[in-house]
């Protein structure tokens, strides 16, 4: 198995312990889309509790990435992943994260 396998493997079995329906094509686009980060031990995580790895995620993926530069939809789309995957969950992953707030968006069509 790949690295990037690996993580979404890891992605596919958080989802589905939270309840998340998968798309896996969607999550395997999004994996491939953020790189060599979610392969080390800090970058696979999000810390959500982290205001620099915030505005971190709002300019780079949400901005850049998705082009959404409206800031309260940019918030409420964080928010929603926070809250999907539980503000007590210190395992965060940047895979499920990004995904949570790309269908939020309804930004699918940036990974197709």
């Amino acid at each position: 198995m790949s690295k990037l396998d690996d993580a979404i493997e890891a992605a596919k079995t958080q989802m589905k312990a939270l309840s998340i329906p998968c798309n896996e094509d969607l999550l395997r686009s999004i994996s491939k889309g953020l790189g060599p980060s979610i392969y080390t031990p800090d970058g696979k995580l999000v810390a959500a509790s982290d205001a620099k790895e915030i505005d971190t995620v709002k300019k780079n993926f949400i901005g850049k990435k998705l082009g959404e530069t409206d800031e309260a939809k940019q918030d409420a789309a964080i928010k929603h992943a926070i809250e999907k995957i539980g503000s007590s969950n210190r395992q965060k992953l940047r895979t499920v994260f990004c995904y949570l707030i790309v269908k939020k968006l309804k930004k699918e069509s940036v990974f197709s």
